[in-house]
């Protein structure tokens, strides 16, 4: 008979050690809990050579967080998915404009999808804060143009949308803005939960540090 870890602490704690000890990769140590999570939200250590971490990525990202940074999200799942009442401690809230008001009108007299148009019409709200995008490749196209302005500009892009049309390609763009902040899976691999993994390493590394200081 098959004998299970039943201890949530001591699975937890395993599953990182067999992830740490299959990584192929020379990442450097902020950058392990990232891609560890990655890896162990999608059960899938193939996905490490996807992973692209911006050089000063984690840096800015825990910067905006311990300075209280918002996180955007493209869609309520991602939302969902984050640490509201860690985040909470350190100052930020989670937020999300897909379902706010007049996005749904203002979608279709534009004729783009709801979640490019929820930050078309709210851009103010992206400067300093961490955007994290784990479903919609046109979102993360607005983003991007967004970013062009320093008014505009998000600390840290959690780019990861999944999918066979335009998620492939509009990471591709994201990867190759060399002066902007980013961690992403390259290709066609993403969700919404390896969206909002990120983010909450990100929260957890950043309260611990603050913890330890």
């Amino acid at each position: 008979m098959t004998s299970f870890i039943l201890d949530p602490s001591q699975i937890e704690t395993e599953s990182m050690r067999i992830i740490r000890a299959g990584l192929t990769r020379p990442w450097s140590e902020d950058e392990y809990p990232v891609v560890e999570r990655l890896i162990h939200t999608s059960g899938d250590p193939s996905l490490e050579q996807a992973i692209a971490i911006h050089p000063q990525a984690i840096a800015c990202g825990l910067k905006a967080l311990k300075e209280g940074a918002n996180v955007i999200t493209d869609v309520e799942m991602v939302r969902a998915g984050i640490s509201k009442e860690k985040l909470k401690s350190l100052g930020g809230t989670v937020e999300s404009y897909l379902n706010a008001p007049g996005v749904s009108e203002q979608a279709k007299a534009w004729g783009i999808t709801r979640s490019m148009t929820a930050f078309r019409m709210h851009p103010e709200r992206l400067r300093g804060a961490i955007v994290a995008i784990g479903n919609a490749p046109t979102a993360l196209l607005e983003v991007l143009r967004l970013a062009e302005n320093q008014e505009t500009c998000p600390a840290l892009i959690v780019g990861i949308p999944v999918g066979f049309v335009g998620a492939k390609e509009s990471k591709d763009l994201l990867w190759e803005r060399v002066n902007l902040p980013s961690i992403t899976v390259l290709g066609t691999r993403g969700g919404s939960p390896l969206a909002a993994t990120v983010v909450n390493a990100l929260i957890y590394t950043a309260i611990s540090q603050m913890r330890s200081s």
